[in-house]
C-alpha cells in the first residue's frame, strides 16, 4: 500500500508531487519546455483576440466583476483573475492552433498556461515557480487523459461517450497549477483538484455538427480551476478519493474502463508531457498528416486541375472527426468547420495555403467557400487505412493517392504529423509561426522583445513582465482596429 493510498487517495500523491517541486524547482530542460509552451499559448492568444469571437467574449464577461488584477489579452481591460484566464483561455483554443497530447487527443497548455499567468500577474510570482506550476499541472491533466484512454480500442473513454477531455482534465490540471502558485502546500493542491473535479465539463457534439461553444471550453476550465485553488484557499475541501472513488472522477466519466492508477504511476520520472505535439497548422490535429502529404505531393508537381480522384487514407477512429458527416465535411459552412475536414484541408493544401504549409487565411468563412478548393474538396474520399489504424492513436498518419487525368497515380505516406516528438517543431519553425500570429499586434522588434522575455522566466522574467508587454499588443490591435 503506498502512502497516497494510506492516507486516502491518488490525489495526496499528487499534492505531495506539486508541494515538492514548488519548493525544489525543476531542472533546467524542463522549464525551457514549459517556456515552449509558454510561448506557443501567447502567440495563439493574440491571435485569438483579434477574432470575431472575442467580441462574444468580451460582451459576456464585461460585467464578470470590477477587480483589476489580471490582463486581458486585446480588449484595453483588466479583470479578476478568473476572468481573465477565461477570456484568455477561449483565445489560446480558439483558432485550434494549441498544443495537443497523445493519445489522450488533450489541448493541456490552452487550459494550464492562461490559468498560470492570470495568478502568476496577480500575485507576482517568480518565472521559475510559474514554469513548474505549468509543467505539474499540464502533465496531471495529461496523466487524466491518458486514464482516460482504452488501450484495448485504442481510443479515448471521454470522447467515445461524447466528453471533451480537455476541458474536463485541464480544469483540475489548471486548478493544480494555480494552487502552487497561491500557496504551494499539499494539503491545499489536494483540495483545489478535489473541488475541481467537481467542475470540468464539456461536450464535442460540436465537432460533428457545428457551434462555437467548444472555443470556450480551455477558457471554463482555466477560469474554474481558478476558482477552485481560491475556494481551496479560503478552506473548503473535496473529498481524498475524488479521482478513484465510487461516485468519482472517473466512475462519473468513464466508468469501469478507466486506469485511475495511471494518474500516479511513475510520477515525476516519466513525463508524459514530452509527448505534447505543438501545431504547424490551426486545425484539428488529425487533419495534419493528410496536410503533410498533400504539401509533399504539391511539392513533387502535382497539381489540382490534373487531380480526377484524391483517396485520403488515415486511422478509422479518427473519420468521425475529420470524414462525418461527408457532406458536410466535403463543403464546410464555416471556416471553423474547415478545421474539422480532411477533404477540405487536403484540397487547400493542394492549392497551397500560408504559413508552414496552411494559415488562418484558410480557415476564415470566405475562404472555405472558393469554388475551386470546393471542387476539388468534392473528389476527396475518405477511407480507414488498416495501416495506419494500426498506428493510431500515438501516431496520427495519412496517405493520400492522388489519381491524374493522364492515367498517372501519385501517392504520400505521412507516418504522422510534423509537431510531433518525431518531428517536432524546430526553434525557427516555432518562431515563425509566432511572429505570424502577432504579425497584426507588434512590430518586429517588439515581438522579438516578448519572446525573449517569454524564455527568460526561465531565469528573471515573470508573469507580470510578461503580461506588461502584451498590454503593448493590446494598443496595437486597438490601433489596427481602429
Amino acid at each position: 500500500m503506498t502512502n497516497a493510498q494510506a492516507r486516502g487517495g491518488l490525489l495526496d500523491e499528487v499534492g505531495d508531487f506539486a508541494e515538492h517541486v514548488a519548493a525544489a524547482g525543476l531542472p533546467a530542460h524542463r522549464l525551457r519546455q514549459s517556456a515552449r509552451a509558454v510561448f506557443d499559448t501567447v502567440g495563439n492568444m493574440v491571435l485569438g483576440s483579434a477574432q470575431p469571437l472575442s467580441h462574444n467574449v468580451a460582451q459576456a464577461t464585461q460585467h464578470w466583476g470590477q477587480d483589476e488584477s489580471a490582463s486581458v489579452i486585446g480588449q484595453c481591460r483588466r479583470a479578476p483573475v478568473g476572468t481573465a484566464a477565461f477570456v484568455n483561455g477561449t483565445f489560446a483554443h480558439s483558432m485550434d492552433f494549441d498544443d495537443t497530447h497523445l493519445p489522450s487527443v488533450l489541448h493541456p497548455s490552452a487550459s494550464v498556461v492562461p490559468a498560470v499567468l492570470a495568478i502568476g500577474e496577480a500575485t507576482g510570482a517568480a518565472g521559475p515557480r510559474s514554469l513548474a506550476a505549468i509543467a505539474v499541472g499540464t502533465e496531471l491533466c495529461i496523466r487524466l487523459g491518458m486514464a482516460g484512454y482504452d488501450a484495448e480500442n485504442a481510443n479515448s473513454i471521454f470522447f467515445d461517450r461524447g466528453q471533451h477531455a480537455t476541458s474536463i482534465c485541464g480544469t483540475i490540471g489548471a486548478a493544480v497549477a494555480a494552487a502552487m502558485l497561491l500557496s504551494g502546500d499539499s494539503r491545499s493542491v489536494v483540495a483545489a483538484a478535489s473541488i475541481a473535479a467537481s467542475m470540468g465539463s464539456g461536450i464535442i457534439e460540436c465537432n460533428r455538427t457545428g457551434g462555437t461553444v467548444k472555443q470556450i471550453h480551455t477558457g471554463w476550465a482555466a477560469h474554474c480551476g481558478i476558482a477552485a485553488a481560491q475556494l481551496a484557499a479560503s478552506g473548503i475541501t473535496g473529498p481524498p478519493t475524488a479521482l478513484e472513488g465510487r461516485f468519482g472522477f472517473f466512475q462519473a466519466f468513464c466508468g469501469t474502463r478507466a486506469r485511475p492508477e495511471t494518474v500516479t504511476a511513475d510520477l515525476g520520472q516519466n513525463w508524459h508531457s514530452d509527448a505534447l505535439r505543438i501545431k504547424p497548422y490551426p486545425c484539428n490535429l488529425f487533419t495534419h498528416a493528410g496536410i503533410d502529404a498533400a504539401v509533399e505531393l504539391r511539392t513533387r508537381g502535382v497539381r489540382p486541375a490534373e487531380i480526377t480522384a484524391l483517396r485520403l487514407g488515415v486511422p478509422g477512429p479518427v473519420l468521425r472527426t475529420i470524414a462525418e458527416p461527408a457532406e458536410i465535411k466535403a463543403a464546410p459552412t464555416s471556416g471553423y468547420g474547415g478545421a474539422f475536414s480532411g477533404p477540405y484541408t487536403v484540397a487547400a493544401a493542394m492549392y497551397g495555403g500560408g504559413g508552414l504549409g496552411l494559415y488562418i487565411d484558410d480557415f476564415t468563412d470566405e475562404a472555405v467557400r472558393r469554388p475551386d478548393i470546393l471542387a476539388l474538396a468534392a473528389k476527396v474520399t475518405c477511407y480507414a487505412d488498416p495501416e495506419c489504424t494500426a498506428l493510431f492513436p500515438r501516431q496520427v498518419p495519412a496517405t493520400l493517392t492522388a489519381h491524374l487525368a493522364d492515367g498517372r497515380v501519385e501517392e504520400s505516406t505521412r507516418l504522422d504529423g510534423r509537431g510531433g516528438p518525431r518531428q517536432p517543431l524546430s526553434d525557427d519553425e516555432l518562431s515563425l509561426k509566432f511572429g505570424l500570429n502577432l504579425a497584426n499586434a507588434l512590430d518586429d522588434d517588439s515581438a522579438g522583445h516578448l519572446q525573449r522575455e517569454i524564455f527568460q522566466l526561465a531565469s528573471h522574467s515573470s508573469p507580470r513582465s510578461v503580461m506588461r508587454l502584451l498590454r503593448t499588443a493590446d494598443s496595437s490591435l486597438r490601433a489596427s482596429a481602429g
